[in-house]
């Protein structure tokens, strides 16, 4: 007995073993690849919820995302050519089962010489971060930003047109940063303004939504948009802010006709505080009383149309 309590430890090892319990299974050690294969059963499964924008679907259709300057599968690639989105590079996997889409695709890409880059499917899986790209995707370059300080001394400098800039306080629909850069073109505006965070970016989708405006209206990113009213302000732009509470109606903004900086607010709560404190003018576009408001793209369209009907700038 004394010599099994010599060579014993005293309990010591049965201490340091206490509440260890049983082996864990391989699906739940996070270092073992089974427990990998089951996080990702697990996301798979998951979303579906209001609150998960239709996660199983996107997970389904984007795998890990295309990422927003990618545009994968047979009709939206198609649509991207014939809009007359930038391209970068456009791939087709080798082997891809020809069909009436697919061969309208060849055949635009041989009549707008666009070259079509021969890849294995695998790659393209990998490219497109295993979206189901159908065989085909393109890559959109990277967007050159402008400078705001640039598009404002653009704006005061020329001498053929009055200055009109659009700035866009929280818009983070890119369907709607498409569509007002597109209504920026129309209305002679020398440019749009976003803020770099909180903010819709240019991507497939608001380029797709400009119908090719975006090549021709620059898009400035501000590190703080407050501060960019302010130098507009400063350069001698009216700062017009659209607000359905505002105590101007659209069509009468004073100093309309001369350098005009609008502001456009988020697709829900509209201008933050501190934008409007920076605004000149509070706009408002009257509407039935029994719509509660416009669409941010919408509104931006029609102060746009009004303050160029102001101008006499319209074409005849």
């Amino acid at each position: 007995m004394a010599t099994g309590r010599k060579v014993g430890s005293g309990g010591h090892r049965k201490r340091g073993l206490a509440g260890r319990g049983p082996t864990p299974k391989a699906e739940d050690r996070p270092y073992h690849k089974a427990y990998r294969g089951k996080q990702g059963s697990d996301q798979r499964h998951a979303g579906g919820g209001q609150g998960s924008h239709g996660g199983q679907n996107k997970g389904r259709s984007q795998g890990k995302g295309a990422g927003a300057d990618w545009v994968v599968g047979r009709n939206p690639v198609l649509e991207a050519m014939m809009a007359g989105l930038p391209i970068k590079t456009a791939y087709v996997a080798e082997g891809a089962e020809r069909d009436d889409r697919l061969n309208e695709i060849f055949r635009y890409a041989a009549e707008h010489s666009i070259s079509l880059l021969q890849t294995r499917r695998i790659e393209l899986d990998r490219l497109t971060g295993g979206a189901v790209h159908q065989g085909v995707a393109l890559q959109l370059p990277g967007y050159d930003y402008a400078f705001p300080p640039d598009l404002i001394a653009d704006a005061v400098n020329d001498e053929s047109k009055t200055g009109l800039l659009v700035a866009l306080d929280g818009i983070t629909d890119p369907h709607n940063l498409g569509a007002i850069v597109r209504s920026a073109a129309a209305f002679g505006a020398h440019g749009v303004i976003i803020p770099e965070r909180r903010s819709a970016s240019v991507t497939a989708v608001a380029w797709k939504s400009s119908a090719g405006a975006l090549a021709r209206v620059p898009v400035a990113k501000a590190t703080n948009l407050n501060r960019v009213l302010q130098d507009a302000a400063k350069a001698g732009f009216t700062v017009v802010g659209l607000a359905g509470e505002g105590d101007t109606d659209i069509s009468g903004v004073p100093g309309a006709d001369g350098p005009v900086l609008l502001v456009v607010g988020s697709e829900g709560a509209g201008l933050a505080r501190l934008t409007r404190e920076r605004c000149d003018v509070l706009a408002r576009i009257p509407i039935a009383s029994d719509v509660e408001s416009l669409n941010a793209s919408v509104a931006a369209s029609v102060a746009l149309y009004e303050i160029a009907r102001c101008r006499g700038s319209l074409a005849e």
